[in-house]
């Protein structure tokens, strides 16, 4: 039996959730409603699941999008109190939870939206298929418990959702806390598995702690430098990491161990590269009307730099819209990020653009700091023969924390 098996922990609702009180609560639901925006994670994923057993589409949206933000979205703020009657299929238990979902999921969707770090969200929707590509079930995967480090109603988080309930696992709230929680939560629960962005990763460095019981490491959505995997394989030293490479419009496509990203043989005539930036194909996109495509490709804004063929392998370099025009020259704020973070008494670094005048621009940076001996001018001296001059910061500011998106990057300005 199963009864007592933990579904859901959140120490910042002081909530504690298990697979049997789920069940109990989906089967008293007589209705729900297609329009999800909670601050609950736990609501967020009880009306995921509710909506997939009864086949209705679900519409997510982020908790703290305002009514002129929604009415953009979706039409009128008015939506969100629709509620839809529905009859909760019988039979149901923990064991046979999963199956009844694939079983009743046949026209399922689910939309979200994206990140919109560039303007209005784009709002994307996805089939119980598309959304579920690369869950991986068996016996291997029943003693995994997940820390949930993302925010649930983007597709990262989504993807940690479906991997975790698909096997009955456990899922513990780690996103939004700060350090000495995360890591409490991590080794009080003996979390085994997290998937973050490596902003989040970084809030943990330097490690005070050894958490062992972690065994894998998923990280995605930013470049990880070097120096920060280093660290964080001594705080998790018997974590396999892994780095991937994902979309809102795409879901999770490539892997690697490291940067650099191995392309499967069966997928390379899905994928082209033209100035350096990765172009996808139309059949690996989720459904949206926001999606702008050439032809059949679609151009996802990631500049890369291509290392092989045969296999195809690549580095990450930058978002296109994220280099800065210094003077005609550009820079690339995640290379002066990974510079930055070797200076001793930086913890983290986030580099944007700030008009200016007579360049364009000028690059400007925020440094989370561990000592006061980390000056403007100590940091000019330590980039002085690392970096040449029109890529060194012209403007400092130190933060206790960094602003980061709804997704958990670190956010530029």
């Amino acid at each position: 039996m199963m009864c007592d098996k933990l579904f859901y922990k959140d120490s910042a609702e002081c909530l504690s959730v298990s697979y049997s009180r789920l069940l109990q609560d989906i089967k008293e639901t007589d209705s729900f409603k297609p329009f999800c925006k909670s601050h609950s994670y736990y609501d967020v994923f009880r009306n995921i699941i509710v909506s997939l057993l009864v086949d209705k589409e679900i519409v997510l949206l982020d908790s703290d999008f305002s009514d002129v933000e929604i009415e953009k979205l979706i039409g009128t703020p008015s939506l969100l109190g629709q509620e839809v009657s529905i009859d909760i299929p019988s039979g149901i238990s923990e064991e046979s939870l999963a199956g009844f979902i694939r079983q009743n999921a046949s026209s399922w969707r689910i939309t979200l939206f994206t990140s919109g770090t560039t303007g209005l969200p784009k709002r994307v929707s996805h089939t119980f298929e598309s959304i579920t590509r690369f869950v991986r079930n068996g016996d291997k995967h029943q003693n995994d418990v997940w820390g949930f480090a993302y925010n649930p109603t983007h597709m990262a988080g989504l993807q940690v959702f479906f991997q975790a309930l698909l096997n009955l696992n456990p899922m513990i709230r780690l996103f939004g806390l700060d350090k000495k929680t995360i890591v409490h939560e991590v080794r009080e629960n003996r979390i085994t598995n997290i998937s973050a962005t490596p902003t989040f990763y970084r809030l943990l460095l330097p490690a005070e702690d050894v958490c062992p019981s972690v065994t894998r490491i998923t990280s995605g959505g930013e470049k990880f430098d070097e120096h920060a995997l280093t660290l964080l394989q001594e705080m998790f030293p018997n974590a396999r990491i892994t780095n991937v490479y994902a979309s809102t419009e795409a879901g999770t496509l490539f892997a690697s161990k490291g940067n650099e990203f191995t392309i499967k043989e069966e997928m390379e005539h899905l994928i082209k590269v033209e100035e350096h930036e990765l172009f996808l194909h139309k059949s690996l996109m989720g459904e949206s009307s926001g999606l702008q495509t050439e032809g059949d490709w679609y151009a996802t804004g990631d500049l890369i730099e291509v290392t092989g063929h045969s296999p195809f392998t690549f580095h990450f370099i930058s978002r296109k819209n994220e280099l800065i025009n210094v003077g005609g020259y550009k820079v690339n704020p995640i290379e002066v990020e990974e510079i930055i973070r070797l200076c001793p008494g930086v913890l983290d670094v986030s580099v944007y653009a700030k008009k200016n005048a007579i360049l364009g621009n000028i690059v400007c940076c925020e440094i989370v700091r561990n000592s006061e001996d980390m000056t403007e001018l100590f940091l000019r001296e330590f980039l002085r023969d690392k970096l040449q001059e029109f890529k060194i910061p012209r403007f400092v500011k130190f933060v206790a924390n960094l602003q980061t998106t709804r997704t958990g990057k670190i956010s530029r300005k």
